[in-house]
């Protein structure tokens, strides 16, 4: 515990006003995901294109390779939730089916085997597997995400769980426990996203 409190209190000490106003963006577009609110979109991209620099300086190239994926989700997540249906004013959360499960776990299984070579055989990371199955799992997270899909939420936990410890053995203190609150963030955001996909349920009956 006295380890991590110091790391925390050094990370504060060393911490950026770039990392802090990432830090500060990201947490707002989990809290907006959270809240099913269109915000989570442009708060989003701040955040990500601020980590491209810090993932690069930090050499975890495949993170920092991800968030022009983000970007470019995020653009199409914005138009999906927005786009209105004969019942709804956007687009309302649901589960996977059978073959979207089926899609998630090639994109997942994919993304690690491909990011791993790469990794391994063209960067100079030092944690090129921890790097790249953290990255497959935001990958897959961000894509269900787009979709309104509930999984996503199941898919940021294990991420952020793997992105805790990833993040302070890289000495950025301040994101691992940004990862902490994620990972809060994402259980509750799993529990309300599952109420109201039970509500939309039951209205449908």
């Amino acid at each position: 515990m006295e380890l991590i409190i110091e790391g925390f209190r050094v990370g504060i000490e060393q911490m950026t006003l770039l990392e802090a106003v990432a830090v500060l963006f990201g947490l707002l577009s989990v809290w907006y995901a959270k809240k099913e609110n269109i915000l989570v979109f442009p708060t989003g991209i701040v955040s990500v294109a601020i980590y491209v620099k810090i993932c690069f300086e930090a050499k975890l190239y495949a993170d920092m390779g991800i968030n022009a994926y983000y970007f470019i989700m995020s653009i199409y997540g914005w138009y999906v939730w927005t786009n209105k249906t004969k019942t709804a004013n956007q687009t309302p959360i649901t589960s996977n089916s059978k073959t979207e499960n089926g899609i998630s776990i090639l994109i997942l299984l994919l993304s690690y085997f491909v990011l791993s070579f790469l990794l391994e055989n063209y960067t100079d990371s030092d944690v090129p597997q921890w790097d790249a199955i953290t990255t497959s799992f935001a990958f897959t997270a961000m894509w269900l995400m787009a979709k309104k899909k509930i999984e996503n939420w199941v898919a940021w936990i294990i991420t952020d769980l793997i992105s805790i410890p990833l993040y302070f053995y890289k000495g950025y203190i301040l994101t691992s426990f940004q990862f902490l609150i994620f990972l809060l963030l994402a259980i509750a955001g799993y529990i309300s996203w599952r109420k109201k996909l039970i509500n939309n349920k039951n209205e449908a009956d």
